[in-house]
């Protein structure tokens, strides 16, 4: 398990690129609040 508050993910042909038993999930440690997603797409 990880956690942190960020992440590098591939994508292949467009879906997440994941083993079997990965998954990618939000735990609230501190209480509900606004959360802010960055996505940064890098390729060849």
């Amino acid at each position: 398990m990880l956690i942190g508050n960020a992440r590098v993910v591939p994508i292949r042909e467009g879906k997440l690129d994941l083993g079997t038993w990965q998954r990618i999930i939000l735990l609230e440690f501190d209480g509900p609040r606004t959360r802010y997603v960055d996505l940064i797409a890098m390729g060849e």
